[in-house]
């Protein structure tokens, strides 16, 4: 039996140290306990950090035999993950949720979860559907909150915008657009792309402080600015434009998907001096891959609620609890409106299809299990990407678990093409630079509001860039400390 923490230094020592030794001894006890062969057995302790996610304080998760030869019985060779969250399990329950979970040696078996999707990768999970479904009708969350999305990040905003580093990025244009014009290389209009613009601040920082320093130094750059915001919500696109109204003239607002920004910006291609994005990455749809014994498996996902929970959701609404997956369904298809439209029997009201969704979604765990991973050669980061990109990361690293970021991955390798020459892409976002993070600390997903967060896999994008001729650096925030934030410049190699 293998038994592994994931957790920071500073987790396991010092005066606020967890105490892990009563969760490993109860843990201990119950698989030594259960019918499980040891020696197939794993237990994984995570310290997750984020309050709302989608685990319960105790998970056992198959893993499907790596080799399977024809007519190998697949019961021979299962082997079982144990995964414990050290900031939420209490010694005296997770032996009882162990034993519970090997009942007739059978957890896959558990009927104390009512699934709501089959089996399939992360990326494709139907958490993604409520990540949209937040973005696409945030008035309609805020209005049942009562308060803005950029509450709920830490500290309550962005740490990526404030006047300080925009005055960096406007300076560093200054002089690169100063170089080109002294060669008359300079075109007339000057592009600057925003994608993920939140509410606007950034935007009328950035606006504010550019008219500011060109009318200090004497520029007529201002007078040929083009400022483009692109957000997925167009419920944030319309903040951000009453944010800039002062700036109007120099202003276009583009509802796009950041997966795929040339669908929209295509004119952009090889125009942009900036494209600036911020907490974007972070939400962007992500498998995840894990290695064992030198093995690959991929980490399928499931999306259920507790049969308590969907009881009591069911109830809600005047419902079976067998009804709720497709109720669900709709709720993510049609958008709360429309589902008061088509079910006014259990939605009387806009109100209610709104409470069932944010109680729906408080409610949404997630089951895993480790189905082998073959053909890395075969597998698909992101259209045009090949696994095999993963592979210098994945076998120099030993046995560990990650993203593939793969959202992020399609959002960076499609919004290259945008940049001109001379231009930059500059991104703020949670970003994993040394792999082995991902062995002492929880990634995600984490809830945020009513949206998805995971950390995002920068050796990836890393590799990603440099394939395609760009310098891909990262460098901590500057401009507020103690951020998780990272800053990653990427920039055409000369």
């Amino acid at each position: 039996m293998l038994i592994e923490l994931r957790a920071s230094d500073d987790r396991l020592r010092g005066p606020k140290a967890l105490d892990a030794a009563p969760i490993l001894t109860s843990a201990y006890k119950a698989a030594a306990e259960s019918p499980q062969d040891l020696s197939r057995l794993r237990v994984v302790c995570d310290f997750i950090q984020y309050r709302q996610n989608f685990r319960d304080a105790v998970e056992v998760r198959r893993v499907e035999p790596w080799a399977i030869e024809p007519g190998f019985d697949a019961t021979d060779g299962q082997s079982w993950e144990i995964a414990i969250d050290l900031r939420r399990a209490k010694p005296e329950t997770i032996e009882a949720s162990i034993k519970r979970s090997f009942a007739n040696g059978a957890a896959a078996a558990d009927e104390t979860r009512l699934p709501l999707e089959d089996w399939r990768p992360g990326s494709k999970s139907l958490i993604w559907g409520f990540n949209g479904l937040y973005w696409k009708a945030l008035s309609l969350w805020e209005q049942a909150t009562g308060k803005g999305y950029e509450s709920a990040l830490p500290g309550g905003q962005s740490d990526a915008r404030n006047v300080e580093a925009a005055r960096e990025l406007i300076l560093d244009l200054f002089e690169l657009w100063d170089n080109l014009a002294s060669r008359r290389a300079l075109p007339e209009e000057l592009y600057v792309l925003e994608i993920g613009v939140g509410n606007g601040n950034q935007a009328a920082a950035f606006l504010d402080e550019f008219r500011r320093l060109n009318r200090e130094k004497g520029r007529g750059y201002y007078r040929r600015l083009h400022y483009l915001m692109g957000d997925y919500s167009p419920h944030v696109l319309e903040l951000a434009r009453k944010n800039v109204a002062h700036h109007a003239e120099h202003v276009s607002s583009l509802v796009l998907d950041a997966l795929r920004p040339t669908e929209t910006l295509g004119f952009l291609r090889y125009k942009a001096f900036l494209v600036y994005i911020s907490n974007v990455y972070d939400n962007l749809p992500t498998d995840e891959i894990v290695r064992i014994g030198g093995h690959l498996f991929q980490v399928q996902t499931r999306a259920v609620f507790s049969r308590s929970a969907a009881e009591s959701l069911a109830a809600t609404i005047n419902a079976r609890p067998e009804n709720l997956p497709e109720v669900v369904a709709r709720l993510l298809r049609l958008g709360p409106e429309l589902l008061a439209e088509v079910l006014p029997e259990h939605f009387p009201s806009v109100g209610d299809a709104v409470a069932f969704w944010r109680a729906a979604w408080e409610a949404l765990r997630l089951e895993e299990r480790y189905v082998p991973l073959i053909e890395l050669d075969t597998y698909e980061i992101a259209p045009d990407i090949g696994g095999e990109l993963l592979r210098p990361i994945v076998e120099a690293n030993g046995d560990l678990r990650m993203h593939v970021s793969n959202g992020a991955a399609t959002s960076f390798a499609d919004t290259l093409p945008l940049l001109h020459p001379h231009g930059v892409l500059q991104c703020h976002d949670l970003f994993v630079t040394d792999v082995h993070q991902y062995a002492n600390g929880f990634r995600g997903p984490g809830k945020y509001d009513g949206s998805v967060v995971n950390w995002v896999n920068g050796r990836l994008l890393s590799a990603i860039g440099n394939r395609r001729g760009f310098d891909v650096t990262f460098a901590a925030f500057a401009h507020r400390t103690g951020a998780n934030v990272l800053t990653m410049t990427a920039r055409a190699r000369d």
